[in-house]
């Protein structure tokens, strides 16, 4: 059963994408705001679509933490549900982004409409002077801030190092930073076709005011995100920690 869900999902998936691009393709002339509005489409579709195909429901925890005004999201990454939920979970955020992203026909062009901040991990300091350049404006225009700390999908219980990124964009933009954990790995697993029902979690944590060092800054997020997330993933019924 969950093969043939998750095949239907696929099918949907793809077929459905294509459409809204496809259909989609005048607004990338259009305003920012009507380009997020058609990224926001596609990300609702995509996540209402898991929840039908396969039955990935899915609720968010402490919304009220957030903030009013800019801040810096800074989120766990274990599956691609994330990538398009959150469009939807946090409105207008500019999200920070690998370049080659970017190269995707017609997901790219709107990815770049959309404002989203892409970052040419090659460039080394370069690209962190164009990352913190391209935050400040989306700060100043009031967007949220939206990075990946560990710059990958990670499997369930596993980290990677947390990137210089959200470093500098801490220390530049000097807006709190929001730190967000989740358990999506274990419904819809990294570079695996098989999904799984069940009742996936994201959490908001307390936000981090500006103004620590670097060391504490970077040791409080890491606790809360990895404290935050194993307990999501240790909350699931036991079924689903296999």
């Amino acid at each position: 059963m969950t093969f043939l869900r998750s095949l239907l999902f696929n099918v949907g998936f793809y077929v459905g994408s294509a459409t809204i691009a496809i259909l989609g393709l005048p607004l990338l002339l259009a305003p920012r705001r009507w380009v997020l509005a058609w990224a926001r489409l596609w990300g609702d579709f995509t996540v209402g679509w898991a929840t039908l195909a396969c039955g990935i429901t899915w609720r968010v925890r402490g919304r009220e933490r957030l903030p009013a005004g800019p801040v810096l999201i800074a989120a766990k990454h274990q599956s691609t549900w994330e990538t398009l939920a959150f469009v939807g979970i946090f409105p207008g955020a500019a999200i920070v982004l690998k370049r080659e992203l970017l190269y995707i026909p017609i997901v790219g062009q709107a990815m770049a409409r959309a404002g989203s901040i892409a970052v040419a991990r090659s460039a080394g300091a370069s690209a962190l002077r164009g990352m913190v350049r391209d935050a400040k404006a989306a700060v100043a225009d009031g967007r949220p801030i939206l990075i990946f700390p560990e710059g990958t999908r990670t499997p369930v219980g596993g980290t990677l190092p947390y990137h210089a990124g959200i470093v500098a964009l801490y220390r530049q933009l000097g807006v709190p930073v929001v730190p967000v954990a989740l358990n999506s790995g274990l419904f819809w697993p990294r570079r695996k076709f098989l999904k799984r029902a069940g009742p996936h979690h994201v959490e908001i944590l307390d936000p981090i005011p500006p103004g620590l060092d670097r060391d504490t800054f970077m040791a409080t997020l890491r606790e809360r995100i990895e404290t935050a997330t194993a307990r999501l993933v240790a909350e699931a019924p036991s079924k689903y920690n296999h």
